[in-house]
């Protein structure tokens, strides 16, 4: 089988779908990789890097995408500037796409994939269960997003994170609360505690509780209900009486912290809203909120995508692909996932895809000209 790995045209998208040290993994023994002339610049991999490590070195994204049998990407296909066609256009007919598809938000791409009957793979869509754990793109991404987002807070705060005793006079540690401890949530607990700030989380699931403690945060309690999660793990869309407490617990945590992380989402869905204009109003001057859920509507009313707002004094961010901002970890960790994954699905090279396999049933979208996945197809309609 020929694997292609394109160069990643999305505005600002710095990774590569595979980096240079897992292509002798990828091969497999057999297969044939190719990968577009400076698919891996942005995240510092040259060609003469993946030409050392057994792959191919294609000029022009064309001659790559109608050569391979299989594509592995990071961002969802979108329009080529070059050629002012749809990259799901570019994919060889009947052949093999894998990489992140958000399958719900791009309609027309699953629509172009079941006409061209390309069988595609959604990264995102991979069950969360213990033996597909190496495959889980969204934890390993996640975990750069918190520990990027307390850099972000960090820099734009007036203040320095630890106490610091010195002959200047004492200053005190500064608060960061993170709302939601999960992958995201914990990495950014962790960050904050390395760089000595006091920490505060709060989540609706008690069975966090633990975690959080054991890296040395205060975890913020409230009365919970019993279905906080699915059983894929993901967090459960709640009532609304139920984010109304939610949202009262944190408002009274809110003029006592000097940032505040937000990490909550709700599994294709938009974002829950945890922080009101009002509640923004309770926050100190010169306190900052970075909120990672702002591509999926945000967790504060008041956050814009991809922007850094100041209201009421308060500075508030909504980073957007901050994994593209530490390109090199990124597309290792991504590389890792996406070559688990691809291996899982073709174990051998004469190997047929097993529809039995919960994970290879999971993140399938589309196959033989049709949509395969319940939750998408539902959602198209």
């Amino acid at each position: 089988m020929k694997i292609g790995i394109p160069r990643e045209i999305g505005p600002g998208e710095t990774r590569v779908a595979v980096i240079p040290s897992m292509i002798p993994s990828l091969k497999h023994g057999t297969h044939e990789v190719l990968v577009e002339t400076g698919a891996g610049i942005a995240a510092s991999f040259t060609d003469q890097d993946y030409l050392q490590a057994g792959a191919q070195i294609l000029p022009v994204a064309t001659s790559l995408y109608e050569s391979a049998d299989a594509i592995l990407k990071v961002q969802p296909p979108q329009i080529h500037p070059a050629f002012q066609k749809d990259e799901a256009e570019l994919v060889r007919e009947g052949s093999i796409y894998v990489g992140f598809l958000a399958p719900v938000a791009n309609p027309d791409v699953v629509k172009i994939f079941t006409r061209r009957r390309i069988t595609s793979f959604a990264m995102e869509y991979i069950p969360r269960i213990s033996r597909s754990q190496s495959m889980d793109v969204l934890s390993s991404m996640s975990t750069i997003m918190g520990y990027k987002a307390v850099l972000l807070a960090a820099n734009r705060l007036g203040k320095m994170l630890p106490l610091l005793m010195t002959a200047a006079g004492t200053v005190p540690p500064a608060t960061v609360l993170v709302l939601g401890a999960g992958v995201a949530g914990l990495q950014a607990i962790a960050t904050a505690r390395r760089l000595g700030a006091k920490v505060e989380a709060f989540d609706p699931r008690p069975a966090v509780q633990e975690q959080v403690k054991s890296l040395g945060a205060v975890f913020v309690e409230m009365e919970l209900p019993e279905n906080i999660e699915t059983a894929d793990g993901y967090a459960r869309e709640q009532s609304a009486e139920f984010i109304k407490k939610e949202m009262e617990a944190i408002a009274a945590r809110l003029p006592k912290v000097d940032a505040v992380i937000t990490t909550a989402q709700v599994f294709g869905k938009r974002a829950p809203l945890l922080i009101s204009e009002e509640m923004v109003k309770l926050m100190r001057p010169g306190s900052v909120i970075v909120d990672l859920a702002a591509e999926q509507g945000g967790n504060c009313a008041l956050t814009k995508p991809g922007e850094t707002v100041e209201e009421y004094g308060v500075s508030i961010i909504g980073p957007i692909n901050l994994p593209a901002t530490i390109p090199v970890d990124a597309s290792r960790m991504y590389s890792k996932n996406i070559t688990t994954l691809f291996r899982h699905l073709f174990p051998k090279p004469d190997a047929s895809l097993d529809f039995n396999d919960e994970i290879v049933r999971g993140c399938c979208i589309t196959h033989a000209g049709e949509i395969t996945n319940d939750i998408v197809k539902k959602s198209l309609g």
